[in-house]
């Protein structure tokens, strides 16, 4: 049973900085795609961040040179680290893995059961 717990997240002045984590079990995941999307209140979920197997990684437009995600397959964890925070990365974040790396921005098959990260102004 695949299971996705995330760590990391609550209150923080804009300009702060946070580092969640998520940590996988029930597989082997150094072959899997794994990441992060949030959802703030109101709004749907949106992709964040995601790391492939082959190292590479993709970053939403919004978050690009603020954000950073990293991987330790030993650990099968994943991290996001999360700096110059504005009042519009409050959100509910979610950390997300998939075999299929096509879907993953869209659609991935495992999904944690999130983190709130507020970001006061």
């Amino acid at each position: 049973q695949v299971r996705l717990v995330e760590s990391g997240g609550g209150l923080v002045q804009a300009g702060g900085s946070l580092r969640l984590s998520c940590a996988a079990s029930g597989r082997t995941f150094s072959s899997y795609a794994m990441g992060w999307f949030r959802q703030a209140p109101g709004k749907e979920r949106e992709f964040v961040a995601a790391m492939y197997w082959s190292g590479a990684i993709t970053y939403a437009d919004s978050v690009k040179g603020r954000f950073t995600i990293s991987r330790a397959n030993a650990k099968n964890t994943v991290y996001l680290q999360m700096n110059s925070l504005k009042a519009e990365d409050t959100a509910v974040y979610y950390c997300a893995a998939d075999q299929s790396t096509g879907v993953f921005t869209t659609s991935p098959r495992y999904w944690g059961q999130g983190t709130q990260v507020t970001v006061s102004s």
